[in-house]
């Protein structure tokens, strides 16, 4: 339904900073919602940032509270993670995700609601 492609991934050292995209098309989009989620080696994939897209409302896993923005344009259909001060433990693929339906909760954050996914972009961030 929504075809997504990530880009912005890379190596760096902890305490930097980088920024992510995922660029959004397809026939049914705008969607309900587009959120960042994480998987390491080893680990199921996790939640990261998540966004409304038509109120901008926002929702961060408290891993990455006050340190990652997930903000979208809406004009060129994009969304984008900055991630300030990077930590090794934030090494992982990182998906971009759309949920095209609401629901009766307000929460974000599960994965099995999300119906698209881009192919994943590396980030890996040195110590």
């Amino acid at each position: 339904q929504v075809q997504l492609v990530e880009s912005g991934g890379g190596l760096v050292q902890a305490g930097d900073s980088l920024r992510l995209s995922c660029a959004a098309s397809g026939r049914t989009f705008p969607t309900y919602a587009m959120a960042w989620f994480r998987q390491a080696p080893g680990k199921e994939r996790e939640f990261v940032a998540a966004i409304r897209w038509n109120s901008g409302t926002t929702q961060y896993a408290d891993s990455v509270q006050g340190r990652f923005i997930i903000s979208r344009v809406q004009v060129t259909n994009t969304v984008y993670l900055q991630m300030n001060s990077l930590r090794s433990e934030d090494t992982a693929v990182y998906y971009c995700g759309a949920r095209s339906r609401s629901d009766g909760r307000t929460g974000l954050s599960d994965r099995e609601k999300y119906d698209s996914w881009g192919q994943g972009t590396q980030v890996t961030v040195s110590s």
